[in-house]
């Protein structure tokens, strides 16, 4: 083999080791890249998710906050009732003891 073609084949060789390392290299930086855009984007999605948990648990806080005003309403609602009939039957009460009294 003539040196000029020896001189060709190394030149060859090294571009070849040349394109390799190149290409090594922007596949590492492919990956790096990918790692890093799949890391913020999963932060994202973290983030949008702990919004999601915040936004539903003020949804319950405020549905249980009304049911509970709810409830009480009705509950001051029958208590009201219940003082109107204790009220109404409060004088045949006080007869009753009365006549209780006064008996024994």
């Amino acid at each position: 083999m003539s040196l000029e073609a020896i001189e060709k084949v190394t030149q060859v060789e090294n571009k070849i080791q040349e394109r390799k390392a190149a290409a090594e290299a922007e596949a590492r930086q492919i990956v790096a890249d990918a790692e890093r855009n799949g890391l913020a984007l999963l932060q994202q999605v973290r983030a949008g998710a702990a919004e999601d948990g915040k936004k539903l648990l003020r949804q319950a806080e405020e549905k249980a906050a009304g049911r509970a005003a709810e409830i009480g309403r009705a509950a001051e609602a029958e208590s009201a009732a219940l003082r109107e009939a204790a009220g109404k039957h409060l004088e045949e009460a006080a007869e009753f003891i009365v006549g209780r009294v006064v008996k024994h």
